[in-house]
């Protein structure tokens, strides 16, 4: 049975983000990242009141995901650490003096909002848990991209212009968020293989090989 939801977890430094645009390019899906939805939430005012509350929030989601649709999936810069809580922030959507939700609420905006974007189809979500959000769903391929640490290092000192042991401790850094984040949301205290379809090691193939070997296992 073909797939029309694609999730793309990935580790930093491993290629997920260009892996996920390349997916999307041959199948004509969406693309939606984590990013993508806070940046579309940030749009439509992030109220902390709003954010928090279970039934308020619906109308939020709903507004977010127009405005998820609006963007088509194009590239958007990355968010202010006040807003992902990550440390790869380099702009910023935040006014000063504003008053922004919480993180977990934050995430819990975007859990829902994954759901709904799912719901639609034909879409490639790159996103640390949406594998977890998804799991279950009979037309979701879900896939972890991940590498070495010393290949992901390396990756992460050139993008971001640091030296390698700058890059392993911004890895170290991350990996520890995203595994606190799979234990608290989702209760995964030790990321496995079989929480996925397949896993793709990018040591040795591509980005541009792997999107192959996704799509055709998607199709």
């Amino acid at each position: 049975m073909p797939r029309r939801i694609i999730c793309v977890s990935h580790t930093t430094g491993a290629g997920g983000e260009s892996i996920g645009r390349a997916i999307t390019d041959r199948l004509g899906f969406r693309y939606v990242d984590d990013e993508l939805i806070e940046s579309a939430a940030n749009s439509v005012g992030l109220d902390p009141a709003v954010v928090s509350n279970v039934e308020r929030r619906k109308s939020l989601v709903a507004r977010v995901l127009h405005r998820v649709a609006e963007t088509g999936g194009e590239p958007r810069p990355r968010l202010s650490p006040n807003l992902s809580g990550s440390s790869r922030g380099q702009s910023t959507f935040v006014q000063p003096g504003r008053q922004v939700p919480s993180r977990d609420d934050l995430r819990a905006l975007i859990r829902e909002v994954i759901s709904d974007v799912a719901e639609e189809g034909d879409v490639v979500i790159v996103a640390h848990a949406a594998s977890m959000a998804l799991a279950g769903k009979a037309d979701v391929l879900r896939v972890l991209v991940t590498a070495s640490p010393e290949t992901r290092a390396r990756r992460v000192a050139e993008e971001r212009k640091v030296d390698e042991r700058q890059a392993a401790r911004v890895i170290k850094d991350e990996d520890a968020a995203r595994n606190d984040y799979l234990a608290r949301f989702y209760s995964v205290n030790r990321e496995l293989p079989t929480h996925y379809d397949l896993v793709v090691n990018t040591d040795v193939i591509t980005p541009d090989r792997a999107a192959d070997l996704l799509v055709l296992a998607a199709t």
